[in-house]
């Protein structure tokens, strides 16, 4: 399976590079690209139309005020997708998280927390959704998600 990975503007890179991390880590497979709704609607367009046919399974995408990359793209594949709200200056992410999450009925676009936590549980949450059919990724998140057991257990420890 294949992931693509999408961004309003390289602005965004640092937010969405969480995203890609996670897909590194459980050696998933990824694109990564600038696909602007608003500044190259016809690139968006011609990506979402085409995302199953360039074998993309599930899409990421950041997007941030008007934040209309994850519903455009929703509205013109039937790939999963998985909207990241990228936190703005004046009104700290929620005009994105709002503008992503209220999809109307028929159009659904799963949205996580707003910022470098978003993103991460983004890539947690494609990986997820391979690890259904693809056992070395279900294992891999297994071994994860030992490894929040493990923390939590050393975090307590720091406190004796």
């Amino acid at each position: 399976m294949k992931v693509a990975v999408i961004m309003g503007s390289s602005s965004d890179w640092p937010i969405m590079k969480e995203a890609c991390d996670m897909l590194d880590y459980f050696s998933i497979q990824y694109e990564k690209k600038v696909v602007s709704a608003h500044r190259t609607p016809l690139e968006m367009v011609e990506f979402a139309k085409n995302a199953t046919s360039q074998n993309i399974d599930i899409i990421i995408a950041g997007a941030g005020g008007a934040a209309h990359l994850p519903g455009m793209v929703a509205s013109l594949t039937t790939a999963p997708v998985i909207g990241v709200p990228i936190e703005t200056k004046s009104l700290k992410g929620m005009d994105s998280l709002l503008s992503i999450v209220q999809m109307p009925g028929g159009i659904p676009v799963a949205t996580t927390a707003i910022g470098k936590a978003g993103a991460k549980n983004a890539g947690i949450l494609a990986a997820r959704m391979i690890g259904m059919t693809d056992e070395t990724v279900k294992q891999q998140l297994v071994d994860y998600e030992q490894s929040l057991v493990v923390k939590v257990e050393e975090m307590q420890n720091d406190l004796l």
